[in-house]
This record gives structure tokens, C-alpha cells and sequence, in this order.
């Protein structure tokens, strides 16, 4: 047994976080666990130790997600920033209207928004592709899906962004995203069934609270998730599957010409490029992964891209490729903790492929832009240049 090695990598230099995959190689070929001097954190960087360290929540704590105190005390409570028993009774109200069953219901709905969407904008002949589409999109859905109203769905973006700029180091990103992520909780903290829209999923998180689901003044925790981790993470996947397809019109034609392909593009596209950098855990005790022990207290970095695209599990894995369909890929997590909303992601990102598969012919895209940020790595503006209609 030894200790980790060591690096010298800023895991949240703006460079790393705006293109972290030639990090990524340099550390995974280090070891399944590096420990970055700079951040004091150890970073999990190969497949199956992200898989195996998703699993074992009694050795990797959800207790601290985040990489400052401040915000793993905000999130105290909450399903995101708990361990079994309490996150098993948190997280079952918050799937409760996002299995699969509940979500039948609105496939119809949501998919006829993305056709109408994307039929508009194939009308324009050029747009922008983030604003028009990535945002737009999942933000009337999860507004309409919650039943936030008003100055809610105003601030649905802002406060989204804010809640997962928080989650990393006390850098000047978080420190900027702190007065904002805070409206957020405050709001739900006062938050009540009757602001919601009647019928909504977060009159049921109300109505679950007031039969004893889950403990009392839980309701505005959970409606947390729904913005704080399903809003940024959507827009940035949606952005990711325009730009992909757009530098890569061989594999968008592949998804033209057939259409079953259309699962298997989105999760290659998340495998690809996985829409969360980093996100943390905390050992309970000494930990023995691949032969490098981390000791009991350790911040941990579990690097969802590094395992995404790890050669000893994806051949070819630098590839983007819509065929390889990687229904094992890390970017919706795994175990307990998998993202709660994947399957209402799914059906926002199949919709809109669908929609681009079925309405264009090709995308012209310009360069994408992006801008540093400390959890979600996303395209904060991408030109579709010129659409050819299908």
C-alpha cells in the first residue's frame, strides 16, 4: 500500500475547467487517485474507481459535495448532500414524479415543444443556439413541470447557475455566485404549496410533506434540486449535442438516417462531454483504491469526464462517435446518488435530437464560446451560422 501520487494541477484554473482533458490524461495515467497539492483534494480519475467510489456511499459521504464549508452547511439536509437513511426518504419524493411512469404522461408534451422550437428556428435560417434552444428549452419545461411562476421562472437561470458556481472552492467564481445562490435558497425556504401552479409536481412535493412522506419543512429543499442541479447540467448537455453534431456531420447524418440511433447520440454526447467537471465526496475511513490509500477525512474529486473517456474502459474513447452507444457512461453518476432527473433529461434531449434529426439536413455552426466555471462545463454562446432543412 502506498499514498497517492501527487500533482501540481489547479483543478480550477480557468484553463482546466474550460478544457480539462489533457489533464485529465496526464492524471489518470498517474493513478486511479492523484492528490492535487493546490486544491488539497484527491481526484478519482479512472473508470472503475469513479464507478466503485459512486457505489460505496458508506465510504464516500455525500456530506460534503461541495469544495468550501459554506455551501456543504447550505445543502445540509438536503437529498443531494445526504447519505442513507436520510437521503432513501428525501430522494424517493423527489423520483416519485420523475420515474419513468410519471414522466409517460408528458413525453407527448415535451416533444411537441422541441419539434415547435426547432421549426421555428430552422425557419429562421441561422440562430444562436444556446439562448434560442439549450436554455430555452429546459427552462419552460422543469418551469412548467414545478409550476414556478412569475419572477421564478425569471430567475430560473440565474439562480440555477449560481447554485452549481457555489458547490466548488472559495474562489472569486463562488464568491461572486453566493448573494445569488442564496436568493435561491431563500426563497425556498419560504416557498409555499399555494406559489406553486395546482396539479404541479411541487404542489405533490407538498402534499407529500403534509401526509408525512417526508419531514416537515423538506418540501422547499427538494424543489432546490430540481433548479439547483437539473437546470444547468440540461442546458449544458443540449448545447453539447448542437455543437457535437454540428462539428461532426457524419455522425449527425448516421442519427438522420436512423432514427433508433437517437438514445445512443445522447449518451455519447454525455460520455463525450460530460456537463459536470467535478463534484465531491469525503472519505470516512482510511481508503484503499487500486493500492494508494487515502486517509479517513480526505476531500474527495470524482472527475466524471477523466472516467468518461479512460482508454482501459472505451477503446478509442477521444472518438465521438453515436454508434458506440455508451449506456455505462458516468455523467448521470451511479448507486444511490445517480441523478435523480435522468429520466426527465433524456426525454428533453431525445425530444430535441429528434427534432433536429427530423427538420435539418445540416448545421453550420461558428466557434463556440466558452467561459471558466468551477461545476458545470457548458457553451455559453455557439452561432448556428446556416441551418440546410432537411
Amino acid at each position: 500500500m502506498t499514498t497517492p501520487p501527487v500533482s501540481d494541477i489547479d483543478l480550477f484554473a480557468d484553463d482546466v475547467v474550460l478544457d480539462p482533458y489533457a489533464a485529465y490524461a496526464e492524471l489518470r495515467e498517474q493513478g486511479s487517485v492523484v492528490h492535487l497539492r493546490k486544491n488539497d483534494v484527491h481526484v478519482l480519475t479512472r473508470y472503475d474507481a469513479v464507478r466503485r467510489a459512486l457505489a460505496d456511499w458508506e465510504s464516500f459521504s455525500s456530506t460534503s459535495i461541495g469544495f468550501n464549508p459554506a455551501v456543504n452547511e447550505a445543502l445540509t439536509g438536503t437529498s443531494l448532500a445526504s447519505d442513507p437513511p436520510t437521503h432513501t426518504r428525501l430522494r424517493a419524493t423527489l423520483t416519485e414524479n420523475l420515474a419513468p411512469r410519471a414522466l409517460r404522461g408528458l413525453k407527448t408534451r415535451i416533444e411537441a415543444k422541441a419539434d415547435s422550437l426547432v421549426a421555428e428556428l430552422v425557419d429562421q435560417g441561422s440562430f444562436e443556439a444556446i439562448d434560442a434552444l439549450a436554455r430555452a428549452f429546459p427552462l419552460e419545461v422543469v418551469a412548467d413541470l414545478i409550476g414556478f411562476t412569475g419572477p421564478v421562472r425569471e430567475n430560473m437561470l440565474r439562480w440555477g447557475q449560481a447554485a452549481m458556481q457555489v458547490i466548488g472552492p472559495m474562489n472569486r467564481r463562488t464568491a461572486e455566485s453566493f448573494p445569488v445562490a442564496g436568493e435561491l435558497y431563500g426563497w425556498c425556504s419560504q416557498v409555499t404549496a399555494a406559489d406553486l401552479t395546482e396539479g404541479s409536481v411541487g404542489r405533490g412535493i407538498f402534499d407529500a410533506e403534509a401526509r408525512g412522506a417526508i419531514p416537515p419543512n423538506t418540501a422547499g429543499h427538494i424543489i432546490h434540486q430540481y433548479l439547483g442541479a437539473g437546470v444547468d447540467t440540461t442546458v449544458a448537455a443540449i448545447g453539447n449535442i448542437v455543437a457535437l453534431f454540428g462539428a461532426h456531420p457524419g455522425q449527425f447524418d448516421l442519427v438522420r438516417e436512423n432514427p433508433s440511433l437517437v438514445p445512443a447520440a445522447f449518451n455519447e454526447a454525455l460520455r463525450f462531454w460530460a456537463p459536470v467537471h467535478a463534484w465531491g465526496r469525503r472519505v470516512t475511513k482510511d481508503v484503499d483504491i487500486d493500492g494508494s490509500v487515502v486517509p479517513a477525512g480526505a476531500q474527495i474529486a470524482i472527475l466524471f469526464g477523466a472516467g468518461n473517456r479512460d482508454p482501459r474502459h472505451y477503446e478509442n474513447p477521444d472518438a465521438f462517435l453515436v454508434e458506440r452507444n455508451p449506456i455505462d457512461h458516468l455523467s448521470f453518476g451511479y448507486g444511490p446518488h445517480g441523478c435523480a432527473g435522468q429520466g426527465l433529461a433524456r426525454l428533453e434531449a431525445h425530444a430535441v435530437i429528434e427534432a433536429l434529426t427530423r427538420r435539418v439536413e445540416r448545421l453550420v455552426v461558428g466557434p463556440e464560446v466558452r467561459v471558466p466555471s468551477n461545476i458545470t462545463r457548458s457553451i455559453e454562446e455557439l452561432p448556428v451560422l446556416e441551418v440546410v432543412p432537411a
